[in-house]
């Protein structure tokens, strides 16, 4: 059994959540790529005052340390920033689970380490009710045989792309993956500049 990742779940019970509300558009003028969790849903986590908003569901004790986001549908629809990956992951989250998600969003999830499932409307209610039910559901996520599974369910089969799966399980992003091919692109590089000698490389 390969476990890609066990953790905690956190309801977000909300529709076409975006990113301008995962990451408000004031905390995107920092050059770094760090610091993004504290902003992370800033709307809605905290009180006029700066103080955690006791109302919200990421500020519920049983929910502090959640790895695995539950939301509904269209998540992160809206721009393409890519700020709002970041400050998901730097709060701690590496799976999301939701009915779809936006395309570009979807993208840079798993380009930063994310693994974005998306789950049919009925098998979500289900996913909810038992948050309400169990003060804390685990889950762990075997994305090599595509189930999650728990305690408190029968397993869920889920589909994912095949070159995502793979990035996933090695731990690369896009550049690694293309940097696997150096040695294919310096063979051909060279092979070319015996053919077009006059032809400047690609560098």
């Amino acid at each position: 059994m390969s476990i890609y990742h066990k953790g905690l779940v956190a309801p977000l019970d909300k529709n076409n959540v975006d990113t301008d509300q995962i990451i408000p558009k004031q905390f995107l003028t920092s050059t770094s790529r760090d610091g993004f969790d504290a902003a992370l849903f800033y709307d809605w986590r905290y009180l006029d005052n700066g103080e955690s908003d006791p109302q919200f569901v990421l500020n519920y004790s049983q929910y502090q340390g959640a790895s695995i986001l539950l939301t509904r549908d269209n998540f992160g629809c809206g721009s393409s920033r890519e700020h709002a990956p970041w400050a998901l992951k730097q709060y701690g989250f590496t799976v999301i689970l939701a009915e779809s998600f936006a395309d570009i969003f979807f993208n840079n999830c798993s380009n930063n380490q994310m693994l974005c499932i998306a789950l049919t409307a009925s098998t979500l209610d289900a996913l909810f009710a038992l948050t309400q039910s169990h003060k804390q559901l685990a889950i762990e996520v075997d994305l090599e045989n595509q189930q999650l599974r728990s305690a408190a369910f029968e397993p869920i089969d889920f589909e994912v792309r095949a070159d995502i799966k793979a990035r996933l399980l090695s731990g690369l992003d896009f550049i690694g993956e293309t940097e696997q091919l150096n040695e294919a692109i310096t063979i051909y590089e060279q092979a070319l500049a015996s053919q077009k000698p006059w032809q400047e490389p690609w560098r």
